[in-house]
């Protein structure tokens, strides 16, 4: 019987190089890492215009460092989205499957209780016949 695939192995089949990429995009631009290296990037960047001794490129107000962020938060922001909306398809199809096992326990659990409400009823109606039969004989003794 072949091996059905869990919604993680569907998600992963289904990703494909635009959804890898913007996954990546926005776990990188959504850590620490990220914001410590740019920072120290800003940094530099200001120190080298503002105190170098060499030519200054962006001189204050860091009109070209402003565009940067500009032109980097728009492309940044619709990949983060893009994401965020696969993230929320995950959670989704998720759960799905949460409901689906869910719904598979009960059921399973319902004909287990079944069975056993059968064994009942059939250890029952043994006992029930054999006290009839004891109360016969003991009838028939006196």
């Amino acid at each position: 019987m072949e091996k059905q695939k869990t919604w993680h192995e569907k998600d992963a089949e289904e990703r494909t190089l635009g959804h890898r990429v913007a996954d990546a995009v926005a776990s990188g631009m959504g850590s620490w890492t990220f914001i410590i290296i740019q920072s120290v990037i800003v940094l530099i960047w200001m120190g080298l215009n503002v105190f170098g001794f060499c030519y200054h490129w962006d001189v204050y107000p860091f009109i070209l460092l402003n565009l940067l962020f500009s032109t980097q938060a728009a492309y940044a922001a619709p990949i983060i989205m893009m994401s965020q909306n696969r993230q929320g398809e995950r959670d989704r199809a998720q759960a799905e499957a949460d409901y689906q096992t869910n719904r598979d326990a009960k059921d399973e659990i319902e004909a287990l209780q079944k069975k056993l409400n059968s064994i009942e009823v059939e250890k029952l109606d043994k006992l029930i016949t054999m006290f009839e039969e004891l109360k016969k004989e003991i009838k028939a003794k006196q």
